[in-house]
């Protein structure tokens, strides 16, 4: 799975960092980044929630299987 981000729809308010700390972050200048664009398999539920919990649904997930 890949972790992707529609940074013109992403506002940073940090609902993803919660759901997902490892996946996830808020920088210094208040700006999200992906931290692991390609988790690991045990962290795709935490992902899973960060992308229900975007109120921009600014997060997809992508199966590349």
């Amino acid at each position: 799975m890949r972790v992707e981000v529609d940074y013109d729809q992403c506002d940073s308010n940090g609902l993803c960092t919660m759901a997902a700390p490892d996946i996830f972050e808020i920088g210094d200048d208040d700006v999200m980044r992906v931290l692991v664009p390609e988790p690991p398999e045990e962290q795709w539920p935490a992902a899973g929630e960060a992308a229900r919990v975007c109120p921009k649904l600014a997060i997809t997930l992508v199966d590349e299987s």
